[in-house]
C-alpha cells in the first residue's frame, strides 16, 4: 500500500520504519522541517534500538519519504494513519488541536481526491473522537462516512526501547470503526502480523490504551509503596514481590511489579492524568487511581530524602531519560530529580550514553532545556570524567558503560541503587531504594 503517516514522533517514525520493511510505501509528514530533513537523511527522529536502520533502509530503496505537504501524501496515499501527539492541557484533558488540524487538512485534500480513503488514529484520544473526526471530516470534503472515506480507531501498544519488537508482536491489532470497509483496510495493512485481529466498539478501542497505561502506572507506584514498607520492615522487597507475581493465574503478570524508580515518559503520566479528568468529568469517583499520580510524586520525593540524608554535595547521576534504551525525557523522574538537586544548590553530572543533545528535537528537547536549561555544563560524554570527583552515585539506569569501569570509582564512594543492579551490592557504602 501507500500510506501516509501524519507526526513522526515516537509512533509515527517506527511506524514508518517497521511498515516499508514490509514493502509499503510511506510518506511521512510532519510540520517540523528538522524531523522531515532527518527522516530524508535516513535518520530516524528518536532514539530506538534497530530504528535508524529501518529508516535508513527504507530511504535508501524508496519506500520512505517525508515531507512538509499534507495534501501531497493524502493525493498520492491509500490509507493515512494520524500519529500526532495528544499532549496534556494545563486542566489535565488531552489536547486535541494537532488532532482537529491534521484531519482538516486531510478533509480538504479529500476535496480533490476521488478514490476511497482510509484513516486511522493510531494518537492516543478520548472516546467520542472517532466520531467527531468523522463528522468533521464529511462537513469539509462534502465526502460519506464508509463511501468516500473511513475513519478508524486502531491504537497502538508500543513500549519505548522496545518498540520494534513490539510493533511486530502486538498482542492483538485492536480495530474499531463504523465503516465495513474502513476496517477490511486497515485489516490488509496489517495482514503480515502474526497476531489476532480484535474489531470492537469504535469507544472500546479508543478507551484500550487509558485502561492499559494506567493499570501499567497503577502496578508501578503499587510496587514502589510494598518496596518502602518493606525497607521499613528489613524484608527482601524483591524477593517478596518474585513470590507475588509467581501466581500467573490471579496476578495477571510481572511486568511493572518491581520496587524501583518512580514511572514517567510520555505515556502514563499522560493517560493516567486523563483518564482521572474523564472520571472526574462524569462525576464518577475513582479514589485508587486518583492516588496513583500522588503516590509517584511522594516516591520521588522519597529518593529526594534518600539523596539528603547523605549530606553531601557533589552528586554523579546515571541515567536522564525516563528508562533505559531510549533518549525520551518527557516526565523523566531522573530529570525532576537532578532539577530538584540543581534547585537546592548541589554540584550534579550527568552520564546519559544515549543523550545526545544535537540529535535531540521537537518537545523532547524544549523539555529538557525547560528543566535544565544548563545541560550541555552537566552532561558529561566520558565514563571517566563522570566518575571522578563524586560523593554519591545515584544509579537511575543500568549503563554498560559505567558498569564496566566500577573499579574506577573510589572506595568511600556512597552508591545509591534505584534499579537494583546486583553488580554494585558489593560496594560498602551501597544502598538499595527499596531493598
Amino acid at each position: 500500500m501507500k500510506i501516509a503517516i501524519f507526526g513522526l514522533g515516537y509512533v509515527g517514525c517506527v511506524s514508518a520504519g517497521c511498515l516499508s520493511q514490509k514493502g509499503h510505501t510511506i510518506y511521512g509528514v510532519d510540520v517540523d522541517t528538522n524531523k522531515v530533513n532527518l527522516v530524508n537523511s535516513g535518520k530516524a527522529t528518536i532514539i530506538e534500538d534497530g530504528l535508524d536502520e529501518l529508516i535508513a533502509e527504507g530511504v535508501k530503496i524508496g519506500n520512505i519519504t517525508a515531507t512538509t505537504d499534507a495534501e501531497w501524501a493524502v493525493l498520492n496515499s491509500d490509507v493515512g494513519i494520524i500519529c500526532v501527539g495528544t499532549p496534556n492541557t494545563a486542566n489535565g484533558h488531552l489536547n486535541m488541536e494537532y488532532i482537529t488540524k491534521i484531519s482538516e487538512q486531510i478533509a480538504v485534500a479529500l476535496k480533490k481526491k476521488e478514490e476511497f480513503y482510509t484513516i486511522t488514529i493510531r494518537s492516543t484520544v478520548m472516546p467520542g473522537t472517532n466520531l467527531e473526526i468523522c463528522n468533521l471530516i464529511s462537513s469539509i470534503s462534502n465526502k460519506e462516512n464508509d463511501k468516500g472515506f473511513a475513519v478508524v480507531s486502531n491504537p497502538e501498544f508500543l513500549r519505548e526501547g522496545n518498540a520494534i519488537v513490539d510493533f511486530f508482536n502486538p498482542p492483538y491489532t485492536v480495530v474499531g470503526s463504523t465503516s465495513p470497509k474502513g476496517i477490511e483496510k486497515t485489516k490488509e495493512m496489517f495482514s503480515f502480523l502474526d497476531a489476532p485481529v480484535k474489531v470492537v466498539g469504535v469507544e472500546v478501542a479508543e478507551m484500550i490504551k487509558f485502561l492499559n497505561n494506567s493499570f501499567h502506572a497503577l502496578k508501578v507506584a503499587f510496587a514502589n509503596e510494598i518496596g518502602r514498607l518493606c525497607k521499613s520492615l528489613n524484608v527482601d522487597s524483591h524477593e517478596l514481590m518474585d513470590l507475588f507475581i509467581g501466581d500467573t493465574q490471579l496476578n495477571i503478570s510481572h511486568r511493572y511489579l518491581k520496587p524501583g524508580l518512580s514511572y514517567g515518559g510520555s505515556c502514563l503520566p499522560k493517560d493516567l492524568r486523563a483518564l482521572n479528568i474523564l472520571a472526574h468529568d462524569k462525576y464518577v469517583s475513582i479514589p485508587v487511581l486518583k492516588s496513583v499520580a500522588q503516590s509517584n510524586i511522594t516516591h520521588n520525593n522519597y529518593i529526594f530524602d534518600l539523596i539528603s540524608a547523605k549530606k553531601v554535595h557533589k552528586i554523579g547521576i546515571v541515567g536522564l531519560s525516563f528508562k533505559e534504551n531510549t533518549d525520551d525525557l518527557r516526565f523523566s523522574p531522573s530529570l525532576e530529580l537532578c532539577e530538584n538537586l540543581v534547585g537546592k544548590g548541589y554540584a550534579i553530572k550527568i552520564y546519559d550514553q544515549n543523550i545526545n543533545l544535537s540529535r535531540l528535537v521537537g518537545k523532547n528537547k524544549d523539555f529538557l532545556f525547560s528543566h535544565l536549561p544548563h545541560i550541555n555544563v552537566l552532561l558529561i560524554n566520558e565514563v571517566d570524567d563522570f566518575l571522578q570527583d563524586c560523593d554519591l552515585i545515584v544509579f537511575a539506569q543500568r549503563s554498560n558503560h559505567v558498569l564496566e569501569q566500577l573499579d574506577r570509582i573510589k572506595k568511600d564512594t556512597i552508591i545509591l541503587d534505584l534499579v537494583n543492579i546486583d553488580k554494585l551490592k558489593a560496594f560498602e557504602n551501597y544502598e538499595g531504594l527499596c531493598w
